[in-house]
């Protein structure tokens, strides 16, 4: 919808605080999941269309092609047509004409599929310069481990309806244990500050006492002798809470 691609059934798409315009759709670009490149026209061509398209005088786009090349390694390919290239190579091409018009937001559907680890590790430098830039990245995945990594907030959204948003560290901390993991060498007896301790894989869970902080009960550990290699607070795998909250509001729903 924010595309124009569907029209919303009511309410209205506010951009900045008032309603999306045209000239506000020139300032937003979308990779969508089905990737579309035109296979018979050059790398070089393609990609100063699809800056044109949004505005760009053509010397500026041009300017813009060369750069993003460069970032891909690709220089050498400016002039070779789309379908000459490997399928991963077209993938590059698409996520460069979805960044080359300097866009400020940025609206990726599934945007690492089908991409070589090389090629997802340069994609996530060219999303990481865009946010530095002060760009808005919008990432559509069901890739939960990508959105742990690159995400600020979360927005799930269940049968149509919004069930979680909020920042990425406040819904981890929100849905967590109030425990610590420790790496360490074996606690023995028991201390006041800790309620209860469980294993986890190599490591022990710590669950401090009630209104005990977490410094408290590594200060206690340290003057018990216990040698600390490395501790984190415990938290909830983002999997575990996309899983639980889609289980609890489909049986809202029922």
């Amino acid at each position: 919808m924010i595309m124009d691609i569907i029209k919303p059934d009511s309410g209205m798409i506010l951009y900045e605080g008032h309603a999306l315009t045209g000239s506000d759709k020139d300032r937003i670009t979308y990779l969508p999941e089905e990737r579309g490149l035109y296979k018979k026209e050059s790398v070089r061509s393609m990609l100063e269309y699809f800056a044109r398209l949004k505005g760009m005088r053509q010397m500026a786009a041009r300017d813009r092609v060369m750069l993003y090349l460069e970032k891909l390694g690709m220089e050498e390919e400016a002039d070779r047509k789309i379908e000459e290239l490997s399928k991963g190579n077209q993938q590059k091409i698409q996520i460069a004409a979805t960044l080359v018009s300097d866009p400020e937001v940025i609206i990726l559907d599934e945007p690492f599929s089908g991409l070589d680890p090389l090629n997802v590790r340069l994609t996530k430098t060219l999303l990481a310069e865009a946010k530095e830039q002060g760009k808005t990245v919008v990432l559509s995945t069901h890739q939960i481990n990508q959105v742990e990594e690159l995400c600020d907030h979360l927005f799930m959204i269940n049968d149509g309806v919004q069930v979680l948003y909020g920042g990425m560290a406040e819904i981890l901390g929100r849905y967590s244990e109030p425990a610590l993991l420790l790496d360490c060498s074996p606690i023995a007896g028991t201390l006041p500050e800790i309620d209860h301790i469980a294993e986890n894989g190599r490591f022990l869970k710590v669950y401090p006492a009630q209104g005990v902080q977490p410094t408290e009960v590594l200060k206690a550990l340290l003057a018990r002798g216990v040698r600390i290699e490395h501790f984190q607070k415990a938290m909830t795998p983002l999997e575990e809470i996309f899983v639980k909250v889609a289980r609890e509001t489909s049986r809202e729903g029922e």
